[in-house]
């Protein structure tokens, strides 16, 4: 009797590990990817023209700075219909590599927008200058899915 319950724990334990190394080395479908940082902006009606130049010039010369650093890979501006007067009709993507390097660049991020564009008094002005164009609902972080087992 003593030596069935020895065998049948001895079993158990065996069959728990098996599951556990199966568990373990199944291809899972999907990976992460990319991670992102969403702006939801509406933009104040008959102000398109000039939101659309400030992203022409200073947005787009911050993105690039921050490119040729390495702290960002890409950036989109996606522009659609708001659906009530309170909806958001623009949205700019900024993409990372992932949580870890956009966490770890913080600081070097900054560095770089401070000397691309002056002190935190210009960046200020800058704020309150554009808020008179557009109303900057929130923002998100948000992760790629990329639809394929880890290569």
């Amino acid at each position: 009797m003593k030596m069935q319950r020895i065998l049948g724990i001895a079993l158990a334990l065996c069959l728990l590990l098996l599951g556990a190394v199966a568990y373990a080395q199944m291809a899972r479908p999907t990976h992460r990817g990319s991670v992102y940082q969403l702006s939801f902006i509406r933009v104040v009606p008959g102000m398109n023209s000039a939101y659309d130049k400030y992203l022409a010039s200073d947005w787009k010369k911050e993105q690039e700075a921050l490119k040729a650093e390495g702290i960002i890979l890409s950036y989109k501006v996606i522009g659609t219909e708001g659906h009530t007067p309170g909806d958001w009709n623009l949205m700019l993507m900024v993409e990372y590599k992932d949580l870890a390097s956009m966490e770890a660049n913080a600081d070097k991020a900054d560095a770089v927008l401070q000397k691309s564009f002056g002190g935190d008094e210009q960046v200020m002005q800058g704020y309150k200058d554009r808020s008179s164009i557009r109303e900057v609902l929130g923002t998100r972080l948000a992760r790629e899915i990329i639809l394929e087992p880890k290569p």
